[in-house]
Protein backbone atom coordinates (compact mmCIF):
# COMPACT_ATOMS: atom_id res chain seq x y z
CA UNK A 1 0.00 0.00 0.00
CA UNK A 2 1.27 3.48 -0.87
CA UNK A 3 0.89 6.63 1.17
CA UNK A 4 0.00 9.87 -0.59
CA UNK A 5 -0.16 13.46 0.59
CA UNK A 6 -2.30 16.04 -1.18
CA UNK A 7 -1.59 19.60 -0.12
CA UNK A 8 -4.11 22.24 -1.19
CA UNK A 9 -4.57 25.95 -0.53
CA UNK A 10 -7.97 27.52 0.16
CA UNK A 11 -8.79 31.21 -0.16
CA UNK A 12 -8.10 32.93 3.17
CA UNK A 13 -11.58 34.42 3.63
CA UNK A 14 -13.33 31.05 3.42
CA UNK A 15 -14.98 30.21 6.76
CA UNK A 16 -14.24 27.13 8.83
CA UNK A 17 -17.55 25.67 7.70
CA UNK A 18 -16.53 26.16 4.07
CA UNK A 19 -13.20 24.42 4.64
CA UNK A 20 -14.90 21.55 6.46
CA UNK A 21 -17.27 21.13 3.51
CA UNK A 22 -14.30 20.68 1.16
CA UNK A 23 -12.69 18.15 3.50
CA UNK A 24 -15.97 16.27 3.73
CA UNK A 25 -16.09 15.98 -0.06
CA UNK A 26 -12.55 14.62 -0.16
CA UNK A 27 -13.35 12.08 2.56
CA UNK A 28 -16.31 10.96 0.47
CA UNK A 29 -14.09 10.47 -2.58
CA UNK A 30 -11.63 8.36 -0.55
CA UNK A 31 -14.40 6.26 0.93
CA UNK A 32 -16.01 5.66 -2.48
CA UNK A 33 -12.70 4.51 -3.95
CA UNK A 34 -11.93 2.22 -1.02
CA UNK A 35 -8.86 4.24 -0.01
CA UNK A 36 -7.79 4.62 3.63
CA UNK A 37 -7.92 8.13 5.06
CA UNK A 38 -5.18 8.75 7.58
CA UNK A 39 -5.54 12.40 8.63
CA UNK A 40 -5.79 15.95 7.38
CA UNK A 41 -3.28 18.40 8.81
CA UNK A 42 -4.38 22.02 9.12
CA UNK A 43 -1.36 24.33 8.65
CA UNK A 44 -3.37 27.52 9.09
CA UNK A 45 -3.14 30.70 7.04
CA UNK A 46 0.24 31.48 5.52
CA UNK A 47 1.74 33.95 3.09
CA UNK A 48 1.91 32.67 -0.48
CA UNK A 49 5.23 32.50 -2.28
CA UNK A 50 3.64 34.59 -5.05
CA UNK A 51 0.28 36.20 -5.74
CA UNK A 52 -2.46 33.80 -6.85
CA UNK A 53 -5.74 35.27 -8.16
CA UNK A 54 -4.89 38.51 -6.36
CA UNK A 55 -4.49 36.66 -3.05
CA UNK A 56 -1.32 37.03 -0.98
CA UNK A 57 -2.30 34.54 1.72
CA UNK A 58 -3.99 31.15 1.77
CA UNK A 59 -5.21 28.47 4.17
CA UNK A 60 -3.03 25.36 3.81
CA UNK A 61 -4.22 21.76 4.31
CA UNK A 62 -2.50 18.40 3.77
CA UNK A 63 -4.65 15.30 3.30
CA UNK A 64 -2.84 11.99 3.94
CA UNK A 65 -4.26 8.69 2.68
CA UNK A 66 -3.31 5.12 1.68
CA UNK A 67 -4.10 3.80 -1.77
CA UNK A 68 -2.52 2.17 -4.79
CA UNK A 69 -2.85 5.43 -6.71
CA UNK A 70 -6.17 5.07 -8.51
CA UNK A 71 -7.94 7.60 -6.27
CA UNK A 72 -5.44 10.41 -6.89
CA UNK A 73 -7.08 11.70 -10.13
CA UNK A 74 -10.49 11.79 -8.41
CA UNK A 75 -9.07 13.77 -5.48
CA UNK A 76 -7.45 16.28 -7.78
CA UNK A 77 -10.58 16.57 -9.95
CA UNK A 78 -12.64 17.44 -6.88
CA UNK A 79 -10.16 20.12 -5.86
CA UNK A 80 -10.01 21.52 -9.39
CA UNK A 81 -13.78 22.03 -9.38
CA UNK A 82 -13.69 23.94 -6.08
CA UNK A 83 -13.51 27.68 -6.88
CA UNK A 84 -12.20 28.45 -3.41
CA UNK A 85 -9.13 26.20 -3.90
CA UNK A 86 -6.18 28.22 -5.19
CA UNK A 87 -3.56 25.48 -5.68
CA UNK A 88 -3.07 21.74 -4.96
CA UNK A 89 -0.29 19.18 -5.29
CA UNK A 90 -0.16 15.42 -4.63
CA UNK A 91 3.09 13.63 -3.79
CA UNK A 92 3.99 10.02 -3.02
CA UNK A 93 5.07 10.12 0.64
CA UNK A 94 5.85 6.41 1.04
CA UNK A 95 6.27 3.88 -1.75
CA UNK A 96 5.31 0.95 0.46
CA UNK A 97 3.67 1.02 3.89
CA UNK A 98 4.46 -2.32 5.54
CA UNK A 99 2.25 -2.06 8.63
CA UNK A 100 -0.99 -0.37 7.62
CA UNK A 101 -2.66 -0.71 11.02
CA UNK A 102 0.30 0.80 12.84
CA UNK A 103 0.33 3.74 10.40
CA UNK A 104 -3.40 4.26 10.88
CA UNK A 105 -2.97 4.30 14.68
CA UNK A 106 -0.09 6.76 14.43
CA UNK A 107 -2.10 9.06 12.17
CA UNK A 108 -5.14 8.87 14.47
CA UNK A 109 -3.07 9.90 17.48
CA UNK A 110 -1.47 12.75 15.54
CA UNK A 111 -4.88 14.00 14.39
CA UNK A 112 -6.22 13.88 17.97
CA UNK A 113 -3.27 15.93 19.16
CA UNK A 114 -3.83 18.39 16.35
CA UNK A 115 -7.50 18.71 17.30
CA UNK A 116 -6.54 19.41 20.91
CA UNK A 117 -4.07 22.10 19.84
CA UNK A 118 -6.73 23.68 17.64
CA UNK A 119 -9.21 23.75 20.53
CA UNK A 120 -6.61 25.31 22.83
CA UNK A 121 -5.80 27.89 20.18
CA UNK A 122 -9.49 28.71 19.74
CA UNK A 123 -9.89 29.22 23.49
CA UNK A 124 -6.80 31.40 23.63
CA UNK A 125 -7.95 33.51 20.70
CA UNK A 126 -11.39 33.92 22.29
CA UNK A 127 -9.80 35.09 25.55
CA UNK A 128 -7.56 37.54 23.71
CA UNK A 129 -10.54 38.88 21.77
CA UNK A 130 -12.49 39.33 25.02
CA UNK A 131 -9.54 41.14 26.60
CA UNK A 132 -9.30 43.47 23.60
CA UNK A 133 -13.01 44.25 23.77
CA UNK A 134 -12.76 44.95 27.51
CA UNK A 135 -9.79 47.27 26.95
CA UNK A 136 -11.59 49.13 24.18
CA UNK A 137 -14.71 49.51 26.33
CA UNK A 138 -12.64 50.78 29.25
CA UNK A 139 -10.89 53.28 27.00
CA UNK A 140 -14.21 54.46 25.59
CA UNK A 141 -15.67 54.95 29.08
CA UNK A 142 -12.56 56.86 30.17
CA UNK A 143 -12.88 59.16 27.15
CA UNK A 144 -16.56 59.81 27.90
CA UNK A 145 -15.80 60.54 31.55
CA UNK A 146 -13.02 62.96 30.61
CA UNK A 147 -15.34 64.77 28.20
CA UNK A 148 -18.05 65.06 30.88
CA UNK A 149 -15.55 66.39 33.43
CA UNK A 150 -14.28 68.97 30.96
CA UNK A 151 -17.84 70.09 30.21
CA UNK A 152 -18.63 70.36 33.93
CA UNK A 153 -15.48 72.41 34.52
CA UNK A 154 -16.46 74.84 31.74
CA UNK A 155 -19.95 75.20 33.22
CA UNK A 156 -18.50 75.86 36.69
CA UNK A 157 -16.11 78.49 35.33
CA UNK A 158 -18.97 80.24 33.54
CA UNK A 159 -21.07 80.22 36.73
CA UNK A 160 -18.24 81.76 38.82
CA UNK A 161 -17.67 84.67 36.39
CA UNK A 162 -18.80 88.19 37.80
CA UNK A 163 -22.15 89.40 36.41
CA UNK A 164 -23.87 92.81 36.14
CA UNK A 165 -27.44 93.79 37.09
CA UNK A 166 -28.77 92.25 33.89
CA UNK A 167 -27.31 88.89 34.86
CA UNK A 168 -24.66 88.98 32.16
CA UNK A 169 -20.97 89.10 32.88
CA UNK A 170 -20.07 92.67 33.77
CA UNK A 171 -17.98 94.66 31.36
CA UNK A 172 -14.59 95.93 32.53
CA UNK A 173 -14.65 99.44 34.01
CA UNK A 174 -13.99 102.25 31.60
CA UNK A 175 -10.49 103.55 31.66
CA UNK A 176 -9.86 106.95 33.24
CA UNK A 177 -9.62 109.92 30.90
CA UNK A 178 -6.07 110.42 29.77
CA UNK A 179 -4.27 113.42 31.30
CA UNK A 180 -4.47 116.73 29.47
CA UNK A 181 -1.72 117.17 26.93
CA UNK A 182 0.99 119.82 27.37
CA UNK A 183 -0.43 121.92 24.53
CA UNK A 184 -3.87 122.01 26.08
CA UNK A 185 -2.35 122.89 29.48
CA UNK A 186 -0.39 125.79 27.95
CA UNK A 187 -3.50 127.14 26.23
CA UNK A 188 -5.42 127.01 29.50
CA UNK A 189 -2.64 128.88 31.33
CA UNK A 190 -2.56 131.52 28.59
CA UNK A 191 -6.30 132.15 28.90
CA UNK A 192 -5.95 132.47 32.68
CA UNK A 193 -3.13 135.00 32.37
CA UNK A 194 -4.99 137.09 29.76
CA UNK A 195 -8.00 137.26 32.02
CA UNK A 196 -5.99 138.48 35.00
CA UNK A 197 -5.20 142.05 33.66
CA UNK A 198 -8.83 142.55 32.77
CA UNK A 199 -9.80 141.82 36.33
CA UNK A 200 -7.14 144.21 37.62
CA UNK A 201 -8.31 146.95 35.21
CA UNK A 202 -11.88 146.71 36.45
CA UNK A 203 -10.66 146.90 40.02
CA UNK A 204 -8.65 150.11 39.30
CA UNK A 205 -11.62 151.83 37.66
CA UNK A 206 -13.77 151.08 40.65
CA UNK A 207 -11.26 152.65 43.00
CA UNK A 208 -10.98 155.79 40.78
CA UNK A 209 -14.73 156.22 40.77
CA UNK A 210 -14.83 156.01 44.54
CA UNK A 211 -12.18 158.71 44.96
CA UNK A 212 -14.04 161.15 42.63
CA UNK A 213 -17.23 160.76 44.60
CA UNK A 214 -15.47 161.49 47.81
Amino acid sequence: MREYETTFIVQPEISDEGSKAILSKLDGVLESAGATRLMCEDHGKRKLAYEVRKFHKGHYFTLMFLDEGAVVPSIERTLRLEESVLRFLTILADESVADVEARKTEASEAESEQTKRAEDRAVREAEEAAARRAAEESEREASLKAAEEAKAAEAAAAADAPRGESGEASEPAAEASPPTSEAEASETDAKTESAAPEVESKTDKTEEATEEKS
